[in-house]
């Protein structure tokens, strides 16, 4: 080889060494960080948990209808349902994930409150659910807890979370929903073990969840276990007018043309002449059976479970009022409730008619329907001649009902699925199933059936599950033992 093929051939080492290494070198970009602090985490998960504004559960829990298409939440023919919701704990386990590095105790006290609360939603849809290895990510194939022992750690999860977050007395950076305020983030997580419990309400004879008395030593300790005191400690995220941050149905197609109140629930505001229909609903097109004397007689819906051809037409001809325009035009409107104050009185006010804790039932009932009042905000004139009827009042024997069909107007159109699953445990307000468009044979669903992907991905242990569960199988129409 001669000089000048040496010099060619260690030119041509040289630069596949300097290659190699702005290749490695490439490899991790100096202008992207590695890591994300918790705080930076924290405002997508409280978006995410805190959207709780939702059509569908609207229409299965009798307050709107829709006619557009036979709706399957309406008509009760759903049938699977999504584990989307593992997604947003993978989320959650980042946030502990950045926190742990940094010491951020604040954020790992909160992230147990959001795993207990998307763990919570997944179980009361479905049943026994992945749990203690769900968030694993060397186990592809999780097993399924069973229902008791996931509310049985989520109770102590919660509390451990009001436990660390008593113990600090910093603001929480990135926190959307109460600016910071670790008072504020106690008082939800007490008020929201209060609901868990009260889901309980048809397991109140198993001596280790002792549910009665754990929701009384929450009541009657408020030092250790502050909640809920006015509609300012509501968990709400308010919407602004500004792009990704507008109310979800603002300008609504569907929304404006295919959605409608709700009959019997229309027919509940109407005979107890409830002004919270007025901020609801728009009156109906038509002056048919109208009086001027009367401004609820402009008020009418559409019925549940009645068929859909009679529905459209009645809709057509003005005959039914169609949602509040301001569900669809105000890009602000009203803020989405993971939980308000208002149902946690009317958690209260159950609590006391089952003898749960002392004081009045009916004193927290009132609260509850003033809470609803101010958050339609009703004037102080108008809800107390609403209060002054004697038949609001609760009546010997029918707390229940008159808490839970109250519950259901103060519910409207927000917090999710919470009514429905209500009505589920107590039996009210009752959902009508007698209409001509009604199907699954008449019956409310009882849960929805497992998704498809983990019939897929995780079949061995999903059969397990459905089999310890449910003797006729994954049917919508099962009990969990939740609700047996």
């Amino acid at each position: 080889m001669n000089l000048t093929q040496k010099y060619i051939s260690l030119l041509m080492v040289g630069l596949s060494l300097i290659s190699c290494s702005r290749v490695e070198d490439y490899q991790e970009d100096p202008n992207r960080p590695k890591s994300v602090d918790a705080g930076n985490i924290l405002p997508g998960i409280e978006v995410n948990a805190f959207s709780t504004i939702k059509a569908d559960a609207a229409l299965a829990s009798r307050q709107l209808t829709y006619i557009n298409g036979v709706n399957a939440q309406q008509y009760y023919n759903w049938q699977r349902g999504s584990f989307g919701a593992y997604d947003n704990i993978k989320q959650v386990q980042k946030m502990v994930e950045e926190a742990t590095k940094k010491g951020g105790k604040e954020y790992i006290a909160l992230a147990r409150f959001f795993k207990s609360y998307y763990f919570i939603s997944l179980s009361e849809t479905f049943g026994d659910i992945p749990y203690s290895e769900a968030i694993k990510t060397d186990n592809f194939y999780p097993k399924y807890d069973d229902q008791r022992s996931i509310y049985k750690n989520v109770l102590n999860e919660l509390a451990m979370a009001n436990t660390e977050l008593s113990n600090l007395n910093t603001p929480i950076v990135g926190d959307l929903i109460y600016n910071g305020a670790v008072l504020k983030w106690r008082k939800l997580i007490n008020s929201y073990r209060l609901r868990v419990l009260m889901d309980l309400s048809k397991r109140t004879d198993d001596p280790e969840l002792n549910v009665k008395q754990a929701f009384a030593d929450i009541v009657n300790n408020p030092a250790q276990n502050p909640i809920m005191e006015t509609g300012e400690d509501s968990g709400a995220l308010s919407f602004y007018n500004l792009v990704n941050n507008r109310y979800p149905y603002f300008n609504s197609n569907d929304l404006k043309t295919a959605y409608y109140m709700e009959q019997s629930f229309v027919d509940k505001l109407r005979t107890t002449k409830d002004p919270r229909l007025f901020k609801i609903a728009e009156k109906k097109t038509s002056t048919v059976g109208t009086s001027p004397s009367d401004p609820f007689s402009y008020y009418d819906g559409l019925y549940g479970s009645g068929d859909l051809g009679e529905n459209s037409t009645k809709a057509s001809n003005g005959k039914a009022s169609r949602i509040n325009p301001r569900y669809f035009n105000d890009p602000v409107n009203e803020p989405t409730l993971l939980m308000g104050y208002s149902e946690l009185q009317f958690i209260l006010a159950e609590a006391a008619a089952r003898g749960w804790i002392s004081g009045s039932a009916n004193a927290y009932y009132v609260k509850a329907i003033n809470a609803s009042m101010n958050f339609y905000k009703i004037s102080t004139t108008d809800a107390n001649e609403y209060l002054a009827q004697s038949t609001i009042n609760l009546q010997p024997g029918k707390e229940i009902e008159q808490i839970m069909g109250q519950k259901h107007i103060a519910l409207f159109f927000n917090t999710g699925w919470r009514i429905f699953y209500d009505q589920r445990r107590t039996g009210f307000p009752k959902f009508n199933t007698d209409g001509q468009g009604i199907l699954n044979n008449g019956k409310i669903p009882k849960r929805w059936m497992y998704p498809s992907s983990e019939i897929n991905n995780n079949n061995t242990n999903l059969t397990t599950a459905i089999n310890k569960q449910y003797p006729t199988g994954d049917d919508i129409n099962e009990t969990m033992w939740l609700i047996k």
